[in-house]
């Protein structure tokens, strides 16, 4: 089986997933966006395909094109049915794909926290991580698209995590970093973290207390998750 992943950071990888994919039997392929050329063909046929995140926005696609491609990508894969997760940017991507309004929260959320799971996240693999710490790194949000469902939100971010059919799933938080990288995010978002006015230090203590945490249930959302969604053969 093939997992297609588009990365837009070299550290904004995989991370704790890619052991479970591994495991899964999953053969793992990062596209680098801007960079590489993805097929569209390939993009479709793949599996399961992963938008990683990154710090550029959805409405920036007179200064990166490539997000346009992204965007209609994002849009045919989700047409067609096939399963696709999307995360921090890529959340916003698949909002958007949808028709969803994409724009600047009321603050950047940057720091370890949790999510408050809507009835029908608790219903999901996302029960895993119910109370669980996950790392919040985004200054964008979305409104939700239509149709979809609701699943996770957090006091800054009502909209944090929605499904929009079986398969396809959009987490704006993220649950796939590994803390013991942690200082691989500190150094690349330094200027973003002084421009916000959030030192580094509490995230890197926060990373160190909760990681461990934050990688159990982070696996074992995603065990559940390709498990229920009968991606396993």
């Amino acid at each position: 089986m093939q997992c297609l992943v588009i990365r837009h950071l070299a550290f904004e990888d995989l991370g704790i997933f890619a052991p479970v994919l591994q495991e899964a039997g999953y053969a793992l392929r990062y596209v680098q966006a801007g960079v590489d050329t993805l097929d569209r063909e390939e993009w479709l046929k793949a599996d399961l395909a992963i938008i990683l995140g990154g710090p550029i926005g959805v409405g920036q696609e007179d200064v990166y094109p490539f997000l346009r491609e992204e965007r209609a990508l994002t849009q045919a894969r989700m047409a067609c049915g096939r399963p696709l997760l999307g995360i921090c940017l890529g959340a916003q991507l698949m909002a958007a794909a949808l028709g969803a309004r994409v724009y600047a929260g009321r603050r950047k959320e940057i720091g370890w926290g949790s999510v408050t799971l809507t009835a029908d996240g608790r219903r999901g693999a996302l029960a895993e991580l119910d109370n669980a710490p996950v790392l919040h790194w985004h200054g964008d949000t979305f409104d939700l698209p239509r149709g979809a469902e609701l699943l996770a939100s957090s006091e800054i971010t009502p909209h944090q995590a929605f499904s929009a059919g079986k398969g396809c799933l959009a987490l704006q938080f993220h649950p796939e970093v590994d803390a013991q990288r942690m200082e691989t995010w500190l150094i690349g978002h330094c200027c973003e973290l002084d421009f916000a006015g959030v030192s580094p230090v509490g995230i890197r203590e926060d990373a160190g207390r909760l990681g461990n945490a934050a990688r159990n249930a982070g696996q074992a959302f995603l065990r559940r998750w390709l498990a229920q969604e009968a991606f396993l053969r």
